[in-house]
């Protein structure tokens, strides 16, 4: 009794001692290592990671391109100078008998040209008005000098009466833009989302690397106490070895975590940036209770989310392909027209005198008289386009709305979820324990034990996870909705400034 009564004290002893350095040890590691929340990771992600700079520079993209179409609805002054052209060599040219004939050449040409350019939306065609200038310099014995000026000349340019490039330009390009910044705003919370999943990652595996060590404590513990006990011939050895593969276990699953926690925080340090891979992790509460209503988030859904300015935008962009095949099908038409003044001199002083007028208009027809159904058949793929378009566009609104109403009913349930599993740890926790002491007192078999301990860190790994889907669901009802249920806001886009 009194040898069975040492080892009791012993292993009690030892279990004390080792408690008080698991207490002490987390505020060791603290001293070392960045404090870390899951809001202040996500904010950090949101300003720092690899998935923000990708979303940056695609909104960046999308502005400058929205700004380029602005800008193309502006007139355009431009400048053309030649100065100079110079060539001596031996050309041929037709003369006016009609003969060829090779000349020698020993010139130079300088010539200006400034025009203002206007594009027309209302009709689809281009206005222009320009001036010129130019001066040819003839070297060697007959040599003298030419200016040639059209001071004023306006043209205009239309490619097709029958298709306005212009007028479905108006109609998608702001859609497209409008697109791009709901898709950022989308995008952020995915960062979030991922932030989330590496988080309870690095917080999951921590967890599973504290209880591996306070495991491996208790089996040590408990073989000394075994082998105690097979001493004294009150357990077989068979028990023994039991404990002592369960100790092997133990050491392993150790060895296995510490991979495990380095190659999540290395996940998660990268992810944000961080200099250090050392982070101390809490775990994240549960947020204020709040419901949601499905035809609520389906009507925010409806105002905020790019996958409805997209699915406008695929129809239009349909329409557009069938409009521009039916304007340039059957008859192609084509507006030049061009009125001016010009004049020509040997004495510069002498050109802006006694102008003559220039004008000009053609007008080119093309009419397809017998091209085997390459006009019809063009135009049946454009419609045909334009159908399986409406079509697929259908089917992702039918499921849009259907991801929208299933994550609603989801989200409702996912808070008793989260209890249930909280309530569960609890009790596997509570049950661990007076299972292990009655280990320890004899009372029942090492098989108990076992079945208790991993049953207990089992619903602690389960809560982290029912945890992590709480919070995931979260920030996927945030990206569904682009709506803010505690806050009662729209998500919307933060300022960006473009250079």
């Amino acid at each position: 009794m009194n040898k069975e009564k040492y080892f009791k004290n012993n292993a009690m002893l030892s279990v004390k001692y080792w408690l008080g350095i698991l207490l002490v040890l987390p505020f060791v590691v603290s001293a070392q290592s960045q404090q870390l929340d899951l809001n202040s990771a996500i904010m950090m992600a949101q300003k720092k990671s690899p998935d923000y700079k990708n979303i940056v520079n695609q909104t960046q993209g999308s502005y400058w391109r929205f700004q380029n179409y602005k800008a193309g609805l502006m007139p355009q002054l431009r400048l053309d100078a030649t100065i100079p052209s110079y060539s001596n060599s031996v050309r041929r040219i037709t003369n006016d008998n009609g003969d060829d004939v090779f000349v020698s050449q020993n010139q130079s040409l300088f010539e200006t040209n400034l025009s203002l350019v206007q594009n027309v939306p209302f009709t689809g065609g281009s206005f222009a008005v320009s001036s010129n200038l130019q001066r040819i310099d003839r070297y060697g014995g007959d040599g003298y000098t030419n200016y040639n000026v059209t001071p004023f000349s306006i043209n205009y340019y239309q490619k097709s009466l029958f298709y306005n490039p212009f007028k479905w330009d108006k109609k998608i390009e702001p859609l497209m833009y409008e697109e791009s910044k709901r898709d950022y705003v989308e995008k952020m919370e995915l960062v979030s989302m991922r932030t989330c999943r590496l988080y309870f990652g690095l917080l999951t595996a921590q967890m599973q690397m504290e209880i591996a060590k306070k495991d491996l404590l208790n089996q040590e513990t408990l073989y000394k106490i075994a082998q105690g006990r097979f001493k004294m011939g009150k357990i077989a050895e068979n028990e023994l070895l039991q404990m002592e593969l369960a100790l092997l276990n133990s050491k392993n699953t150790v060895t296995t975590n510490t991979i495990s926690v380095k190659r999540t925080s290395q996940d998660l340090a990268r992810f944000l940036g961080l200099e250090t891979e050392e982070m101390s992790l809490s775990i994240p509460e549960t947020l204020i209770p709040f419901s949601v209503d499905v035809d609520k988030a389906m009507e925010e859904a409806q105002a905020n989310r790019k996958s409805v300015i997209e699915f406008r935008r695929r129809r239009l962009q349909a329409e557009q392909k069938l409009a521009e095949v039916k304007g340039n099908n059957r008859l192609e038409i084509n507006l030049n027209a061009n009125f001016g003044l010009s004049n020509q001199h040997e004495d510069f002083d002498q050109l802006y005198q006694n102008f003559n007028q220039q004008q000009s208009v053609t007008l080119r027809v093309g009419i397809p008289i017998f091209d085997w159904g390459v006009s019809k058949s063009r135009r049946k793929m454009a419609e045909s386009d334009l159908a399986l378009v409406n079509t697929n566009v259908a089917q992702d609104e039918q499921a849009f709305e259907q991801e929208i109403y299933l994550h609603v009913l989801n989200w409702s349930n996912q808070r008793d979820f989260l209890a249930i599993a909280e309530k569960a740890k609890i009790v596997a926790e509570k049950r661990y324990e007076i299972t292990n002491k009655r280990y320890v007192l004899g009372k029942i078999t090492i098989t108990d034990l076992n079945l208790a301990q991993e049953e207990k860190d089992k619903s602690v790994v389960k809560y982290l996870f029912s945890l992590q889907n709480f919070w995931n669901d979260y920030y996927t009802l945030r990206r569904l909705t682009l709506y803010d249920f505690i806050q009662n806001e729209k998500i919307t886009l933060q300022d960006l400034l473009f250079d």
